[in-house]
């Protein structure tokens, strides 16, 4: 995700202080990681420097003064050209579970057990599913939060599926990994 692009488009409908878009972010995107205070005003002083925002003025508001900052015209633009953009499909898929097994049939002589590690992995998965499943049928979720937890479960869901078709081909996976 790009938190460049993420803050233009929050500061799109109007000036706002890096508090309001850290806060903003948070509320819009929640099963996202939050952003840190630090990721926001460091994002914000290279949106400036690129000239995509500039300082609207400060204000202290009866606390600490605080930045004001706006999208520019060149950085409304760049926000509609990245919203157009297609997101190509990931080349090469950077699968740390897939990793882990492989890496576990590499030490099984040391104790590592790659099919306990895929029923270990896939407990903690139905755990967070259970989680994102309760979160997006409580009463109050607006339609932002339900419709994040519905993208996280199906990924969770297709990584599911890989554990079963990985753990159905562990022996051949094994055979093939030890015999390089």
């Amino acid at each position: 995700m790009s938190t460049r692009h993420i803050l233009l488009g929050l500061l799109a409908s109007g000036p706002s202080h890096g508090y309001d878009l850290k806060r903003r972010h948070d509320e819009r995107f929640p099963q996202a990681r939050p952003l840190a205070y630090a990721q926001v005003y460091t994002t914000l002083q290279r949106l400036v420097r690129d000239g995509l925002v500039e300082v609207e003025g400060t204000d202290s508001d009866g606390g600490p003064e605080r930045t004001l900052y706006r999208s520019t015209p060149r950085g409304s633009r760049e926000l509609l050209d990245w919203a157009a953009e297609i997101t190509p499909p990931a080349p090469h898929v950077a699968n740390e579970i897939f990793a882990k097994v492989v890496v576990s049939i590499l030490v099984a002589g040391q104790g590592a057990d790659p099919a306990a590690h895929l029923l270990s992995q896939r407990a903690a998965h139905m755990a967070r599913m259970r989680e994102l499943t309760a979160v997006k049928s409580d009463p109050g979720a607006d339609l932002t939060t339900v419709l994040s937890a519905d993208y996280a479960l199906a990924h969770l869901d297709a990584d599911l599926r890989w554990m079963t078709t990985t753990a159905a081909r562990l022996a051949t996976l094994t055979a093939e990994v030890t015999a390089a």
